[in-house]
């Protein structure tokens, strides 16, 4: 009974980090998606980084996320990656929506 706990842990580990992973991935793609489908003079309107530069830091850091490449969403560039697709859709998505509604940022 007291060598079952060990394995049950690891077991646990493996889906969080497994929804982790999920969860950045998602993020991550709905964001580099989003830029994508942007025009590049809102970009500028907004007063933010141009398209060019929002993608690819969107595509390095969902690249980087993979646990292919040794990383994970746990990692330091996971963490980065998550923090710079929060960034964008938090920010930079609203502003472009606000921007394309004509209502504008107030």
């Amino acid at each position: 009974m007291a060598y079952a706990a060990p394995i049950f842990v690891y077991e646990v580990r493996y889906v969080i980090e497994l929804i982790l992973l999920v969860f950045a991935l998602v993020i991550e793609g709905v964001a580099l998606v989003h830029a994508i489908t942007q025009r590049s003079d809102a970009f500028a309107a907004i007063g933010t980084l141009p398209k060019g530069g929002w993608i690819a830091i969107l595509a390095l850091c969902l690249v980087l996320t993979l646990p292919a490449f040794g990383f994970g969403p746990l990692s330091i560039f996971g963490l980065i990656g998550i923090a710079a697709a929060l960034i964008y859709l938090l920010d930079v998505r609203v502003g472009l929506r606000d921007l394309q509604d004509g209502r504008g940022f107030w």
